[in-house]
């Protein structure tokens, strides 16, 4: 008799954000994977969002990048390797170390990062080698070292639980950061007296849980926490204890801070807030004990971004709010392993194992212990600097990992351009087509996030394991195997002998701890590893010097001892400065970029899944009422952006959550997937002149109505080029892909170019011809399935047809069939606009609810209709809905 053996949950570490939630996988029989949260994992407790909730969802093979490649021609693994050690070779034998340069990512492990900062810094003998966590918390960075003499967060998750008062700064932490949001709303719901401070120029859905939103300024941080300061001062409000004993510099902080902010009249006319406001911001947190000040990119991305984290810390040196349970500074990463590349000094300014240039004895204690005698002296470029560097020919060889610049970096067409001119450009990546890859002259497979085996670092200092769940598709390869056997191919084989990366991680474990009495970042509990103990390895927060089989918290500088040479924090005198540029009569409105829930950086791995598609399916651009009403936008349209830099054609989205004379666009959508929609085209590449960190947040732009004539939806099973047309968007939809195209041409010119892309020699045709209204609609059907339709009009913003997105996933009847032509959902497609991502509900299922069954809350919602009982994410829409509901039914 045969026994059936039960696959087992795997517990791994989600791919996403800086939170680093545990979760737990396992294969299912259609080659997917099954994810749930991971119960015991400390930074979720079982907690996943709708990214984490599909990452089962994105691990086809479809799109994957399988086979090694030189100048588009398909070779084997040796001779790619011996190409790019040859070329890297020969180029710095002609034009020096400097001429080369590796650009990493987030998204590797502290394996990979370890392998490739090794080689770069440690043999090949330059700092050329930056990250894209230089776009996202390197300002962090620098202000904890001003601050603290060390690249130190020195709290804990469970200090969201037990403090009494939480800021959350430059961060819509309800979509960016999922799981600490839905924590800190359950705390508040079991502490109703927990006071919650949101500070952002937006209302964000972050706000929903906030007793007061503070709707600043752009750029004007600085001011509001120097006037946090004086008014700490002025009302002899200081733990003047803990600033005698542990700190320096207060005195120079305060005079600076008095001579910016000195009186609240002055900060409410630098920041845009009232009086009243402020008075009650600064005596909330002068009454409350337990503060946490959480931060992201809102704060980071700026040219004044290391003043701005500075500002922050220096509030809370000024209460002794710092190392304590419940309290301290809070910076939020953006990626999985950010605080990773952080450790192994993934950083061009940095070493590895928190040391640091200029350091004689740091110096040699690397140089001994890789046994090389050609490490790096000196800081290498950050990375809008090397970018630069590639664009006026300094730099000659790139290679791009696990990342995709020509997306992400401000002025992305000079970024692309660069590449273009670059004599070689090395791409790692698991992805085939990328805006990056197109620049490429050698492309290499690597493994994706359920294929790795490794660690990362999350936000709170927690090191997790990423284990491996499924095969990996053709020849793709661990990113510290490709860098080894390139650093072999190199000349500097005795060095990168790795087998497995647990004997890189004990490698680098064991450096955390050399003559480290005055290091943060020790790992030396963990510096001896059996293959099967870094298998089975827990969650550990760091510093480690006994393994933690249980789980712990721990904060650092509760003795009041910092890494400075005194031993004591540096308070740093910052004062507001206006941002890179300024809005000008050409360009009169700022634009503000970031994150939206459901979609990840730049969606090369988000973009799989069709249900993390179908909540804004296109990129746009959030206008308050009073703009779009002056530069005569109608929602749902489209707009072109442009600014000294680019433009880009986006939809415009009218809302009151933007203030009159800002606007904001999503980062994610690129050139595979819009025609247009890289808010990177518009970005300046201006940088803060510490951490090099450019100003995402504040780019001035103008805005004007692109009249297009019409309007489209296609609906294929395969990819298409459909880069003819003026404006176009490519949606993942389950079994094929949605594009909403608009064009400049008549709606009977725009169907016959469509019918060049529904030909097929057999199924059954569906058409309706509508010449006289400008409607025109074609299905092509065999065996019950749709193979391709479009839909044709002057406008189809006035029309729902998100029940497209479900088309080529069901049988076609004849409600279907009624659907089609008529263009109008009928039966089971009446579900609506995608508004719960976890389980599937539509705006038109929750409003029919709220309807007929008389729904007076969310939580009804939640129970009637399932909406709002995975993440959460959604609950703010639901709101919203049951309000617009609540007034339709008072009008009738």
């Amino acid at each position: 008799m045969a026994i059936n053996k039960v696959t087992p949950w795997v517990k791994s570490t989600c791919a996403y954000c800086g939170v680093g939630c545990g979760i737990e996988a396992k294969p299912t029989a259609s080659g997917q994977l099954d994810i749930r949260g991971d119960a015991d994992h400390p930074a979720n407790y079982g907690r996943l969002c709708s990214k984490g909730l599909a990452l089962g969802e994105t691990v086809t093979h479809e799109g994957r990048l399988q086979y090694p490649s030189i100048n588009g021609h398909q070779v084997d693994w040796n001779s790619a390797i011996k190409h790019v050690a040859t070329q890297f070779s020969d180029i710095i034998e002609q034009y020096g170390k400097e001429a080369v340069a590796f650009y990493v990512s987030g998204q590797l492990l502290t394996e990979d990062y370890y392998v490739a900062n090794k080689l770069m810094k440690g043999f090949i003998g330059t700092g050329n080698i930056d990250t894209n966590s230089r776009l996202c918390m390197s300002s962090s960075v620098a202000g904890h070292k001003r601050a603290f003499g060390s690249d130190t967060v020195p709290g804990c998750y469970e200090d969201l639980e037990l403090a009494d008062m939480i800021i959350i700064t430059g961060s819509n932490l309800a979509w960016c950061h999922p799981v600490l949001y839905q924590r800190i709303k359950a705390e508040k719901q079991r502490r109703p007296n927990l006071q919650v401070i949101v500070i952002d120029p937006r209302k964000t859905d972050t706000c929903e849980i906030a007793n007061q939103h503070l709707a600043l300024k752009a750029g004007s941080d600085v001011a509001l926490f120097n006037g946090l300061l004086c008014y700490l001062h002025q009302h002899h409000q200081l733990n003047n204890t803990y600033i005698n004993t542990h700190t320096e510099g207060f005195e120079q902080a305060v005079e600076r801070a008095n001579k910016d902010a000195g009186d609240i009249a002055t900060v409410a006319a630098k920041t845009g807030l009232s009086i009243e406001q402020l008075n009650t911001f600064y005596r909330l947190y002068a009454k409350n004990e337990k503060v946490v000040t959480l931060y992201s990119q809102g704060v980071n991305q700026s040219i004044q971004g290391t003043d701005k984290v500075n500002s922050i810390l220096n509030c809370h040196l000024a209460m002794g709010r710092i190392g304590k349970p419940g309290s301290g500074p809070f910076s939020v990463t953006g990626q999985p392993n950010a605080m990773g590349g952080r450790e192994v000094g993934g950083l061009a300014n940095t070493l590895a194992s928190h040391m640091d240039f200029g350091n004689p004895t740091h110096h040699q204690l690397i140089s001994d212990y890789w046994q090389t005698d050609s490490l790096a002296t000196q800081p290498g470029l950050k990375a809008i600097e090397l970018f630069d560097a590639i664009d006026n020919g300094k730099i000659k060889a790139i290679w791009i990992m696990a990342t995709n610049p020509v997306v992400s970096l401000p002025d992305a067409e000079k970024i692309k351009r660069a590449l273009k001119k670059c004599p070689l450009v090395v791409v790692s990546d698991c992805i085939a087509d990328t805006d990056t890859t197109r620049c490429a002259d050698v492309l290499l497979p690597a493994q994706g996030w359920s294929e790795k085996s490794g660690t990362v670092t999350n936000s709170e200092r927690r090191i997790s394991r990423q284990r491996r769940l499924l095969p990996t598709p053709g020849e793709g390869k661990p990113d510290w195997w490709i860098i080894s056997e390139v650093a072999k191919s190199m000349g500097f084989a005795k060095a990168f002998t790795y087998q497995h990366e647990a004997e890189i991680f004990n490698e680098y474990a064991i450096m955390t701890g050399l003559d480290n009495a005055k290091r943060d970042l020790n790992l030396t509990g963990l510096a001896h590893l059996t293959t099967e103990q870094y298998s089975q390895l827990p969650p550990q927060q760091w510093p480690v010097l006994d393994i933690d089989n249980d789980i712990t918290h721990k904060r650092l500088f509760a003795d009041g001892h910092f890494f400075t040479p005194s031993g004591k924090a540096q308070f740093i005198a910052v004062q507001h400065q206006p941002t890179a540029l300024q809005c000008n009569t050409d360009y009169p409105l700022s634009l503000n970029s970031g994150r939206i829930r459901d979609q990840w950086h730049t969606m090369t791995r988000t973009g799989l899944s069709a249900r993390l598609g179908a909540h804004k399916p296109e990129p746009f651009v959030s206008v308050n009422p009073i703009d779009a009403e002056h530069y005569a936008l109608q929602h749902g349209t489209i707009a072109t952006l442009a600014s000294p830099f680019g433009s880009a054609q986006v939809r415009v989205d009218i809302s009151k959550q933007v203030n009159q004379g800002q606007l904001f666009m999503p980062i994610h959508w690129n050139n595979v997937t819009s025609s247009a929609g890289k808010v990177c085209n518009l970005i300046s590449p201006k940088t803060d002149d510490i951490s090099g960190q450019p100003e995402f947040k504040f780019t001035p732009v103008s805005i004007a109505s692109f009249a297009y004539k019409s309007e489209a939806m296609l609906l294929s099973s395969t990819v298409l080029d459909i880069t003819e047309f003026d404006y176009w968007v490519r949606q993942k939809v389950t079994g094929g892909y949605l594009y909403r195209i608009a064009s400049c041409l008549l709606p009977e010119q725009l169907m016959l170019r469509l019918s060049q892309y529904c030909q097929h020699e057999n199924g059954r045709e569906l058409s309706f011809n509508g010449a006289s209204n400008g409607q025109y609609r074609y299905a092509n059907i065999e065996k019950q399935r749709l193979r391709s339709c479009y839909l044709v009009a002057n406008d189809l913003q006035q029309q729902d047809l998100d029940w497209l997105q479900n088309l080529l996933d069901e049988p076609i009847d004849t409600s279907v069939e009624r659907s089609l032509i008529s263009g109008t959902a009928e039966g089971k497609l009446a579900a609506g606009k995608t508004i719960c991502a976890c389980k599937q509900v539509g705006k038109n299922t929750i409003s029919q609810a709220i309807k007929e069954q008389n729904l007076t809350s969310v939580d009804q919602i939640s129970a009637c209709t399932k909406a709002g009982t995975g993440c959460g994410s959604c609950v703010p829409e639901l709101q919203q809905i049951l309000e617009e509901e609540c007034i339709i039914l008072t009008a009738v």
